[in-house]
């Protein structure tokens, strides 16, 4: 079902560009303290957990407290600003969350040459069936942002019988060539510019960490563009063919109508990121999925506040707001 959002930017933040930028850079958001729980993947590689609590009090929650598995965006971590900020608004609701770092992302190179790209679900899947398994009768929930709401699509739709009680997916790239397109236009080429050096970066400290994995013979180095540096490293790093075969293997557009689990996505006419083809038709989703579209909003920001450079997150309100309704709580709880 496509619903219109609600959301309206103020008048002084109505641009995308200023609207992704405010968020991600300008905004100050809490630090909650978090607790760090290392897991072992089935293939021995790593991902690392952050708990938001402390140990001392997380060996005091009840059990059956609900809990929120939140997954990031590209070359985010849990220290992302948009993580904090559901972390924090989580915690003031009494709603426990945990957000898994994506492979390398934590702070420290995995050790498999395999990372994580939009459409990696192995590690999503194992997280929230070892997190629903710890704590069978607590209600678990999952939020994904960008990257991370894409992979979240793409594991709902594979995995339809599986034990979310509902999921929110942010800014999901869901037609990931037309994502790449966009990204070498205009100024979203700041965007890209940014992100694919960080991408190298990764790579790079990974082949100073681990020689072995041969990450030195892909050819990302001289790369300036998401479809050239997915050529040259994500396609031969996760057994794909080609990066077309990897771009249409891994968007969600077409995966909606297959989502049974109670999903709710959130996405901003002029994000920056994309383009309109991302956005669904509504027969285009099962009777599962709601699509909640805002003509403004930028990528993973939705900054309100009528006071001139004094922003709020209202994407964090409504998102608290989604889980708490789809939880049965109430915002004293």
């Amino acid at each position: 079902m496509l619903i219109n959002s609600k959301f309206r930017p103020p008048w002084w933040l109505r641009n995308p560009h200023a609207q992704t930028i405010w968020a991600a850079k300008v905004m100050r958001f809490p630090t909650p303290v978090v607790y760090r729980e290392r897991l072992i993947t089935p293939d021995n590689d790593f991902v690392d957990l952050d708990w938001s609590d402390d140990k001392h009090t997380a060996s005091k929650c009840s059990l059956d407290m609900p809990i929120v598995v939140i997954f990031h965006g590209l070359t985010g971590s849990s220290s992302s600003p948009y993580i904090r900020a559901l972390t924090d608004g989580l915690n003031t609701l009494g709603v426990r969350s945990v957000t898994m770092n994506f492979r390398g992302c934590s702070g420290e190179p995995n050790l498999k040459r395999e990372s994580y790209h939009s459409g990696h679900t192995k590690d999503i899947s194992f997280v929230i069936d070892t997190i629903t398994q710890r704590f069978p009768n607590a209600a678990v929930a999952a939020t994904g942002y960008s990257l991370g709401g894409n992979a979240l699509l793409k594991y709902l739709a594979i995995t339809t019988d599986n034990p979310l009680h509902h999921a929110l997916s942010v800014s999901p790239p869901l037609q990931l060539a037309e994502g790449a397109r966009r990204m070498e236009t205009g100024l979203s080429r700041i965007y890209q510019s940014r992100l694919v050096g960080q991408l190298k970066d990764a790579l790079d400290e990974k082949h100073r960490r681990y020689p072995n994995l041969g990450i030195d013979q892909l050819g990302y180095r001289n790369c300036t563009t998401f479809r050239e540096f997915d050529a040259a490293a994500t396609v031969p790093v996760h057994g794909f063919e080609t990066v077309d075969q990897y771009y249409e293997q891994a968007s969600t557009l077409a995966d909606l109508p297959l989502i049974k689990t109670a999903t709710h996505v959130l996405f901003a006419q002029d994000d920056p990121f994309f383009t309109k083809a991302c956005i669904p038709a509504d027969n285009g989703m099962s009777e599962r999925v709601t699509f909640e579209l805002a003509t403004h909003g930028g990528h993973v920001a939705f900054v309100s506040g009528a006071v001139p450079l004094a922003g709020n997150s209202w994407l964090t309100s409504r998102l608290c707001e989604i889980h708490i309704s789809k939880f049965g709580l109430t915002s004293k709880d």
